[in-house]
């Protein structure tokens, strides 16, 4: 989320039709609508590949994965936000085909525009899920993972994977990936940038 938001307030029920005929995606925080940027080739990547490996594992489970287009709603807060990668293994969620109140697993792939606010503002807003088990940022700039488990206090507990660990874990999920599968075929920005 990057744009300033439009200027009129709209309630949740208008910002979700205007939403269904919109061009563009807009996130809804509190009755005001942000128009979100375009991502880049590594921003994409790892989300497509995170979204491959999590869809052949939770096949046949109950568990649905979804990939940027799908809106998390935190109806607590009155927000709606796209997740890169979103995992909900609750039957309530079936009952709402644009968006979804009760997942486990959310994943949010960094970029420069975004980072200060996937990692405060808007993980602040994702605590208020309580069905939320883990959240994940996943680094564009170098293979980095970071996992926010919530633990039975309720507390957010923080494991980090680089390339060192070769393995991360998703345990909301019961996922084990590889680093290299997880950033195959990326070309990291830093790199881009110097060419």
């Amino acid at each position: 989320m990057v744009a300033s938001p439009q200027e009129n307030y709209v309630t949740a029920e208008e910002y979700l039709q205007l939403e269904e005929h919109s061009q563009e995606k807009h996130e809804y925080i509190d009755g005001y609508i942000y128009a979100m940027a375009g991502a880049s080739d590594p921003h994409v990547t790892i989300a497509g590949n995170l979204f491959a490996l999590l869809r052949t594992h939770v096949r046949g489970s109950g568990c649905r994965v979804y990939i940027a287009d799908m809106k998390a709603r935190i109806e607590s807060l009155n927000r709606f936000y796209y997740p890169d990668v979103m995992v909900t293994c609750d039957q309530r969620d079936q009952e709402t085909p644009t968006y979804k109140k009760f997942p486990c697993l959310i994943v949010e792939v960094l970029s420069n525009s975004t980072e200060a606010f996937d990692r405060g503002d808007k993980f602040a807003d994702y605590q208020a899920l309580e069905s939320l088990q883990e959240y994940v940022l996943i680094n564009t700039k170098r293979q980095r993972v970071e996992c926010f488990r919530r633990d039975e206090q309720g507390l957010w507990i923080l494991q980090s994977y680089t390339p060192a660990q070769e393995l991360f874990c998703l345990n909301s999920v019961n996922f084990e990936g590889t680093m290299a599968a997880l950033y195959e075929d990326v070309v990291f920005e830093e790199s881009l940038s110097q060419n």
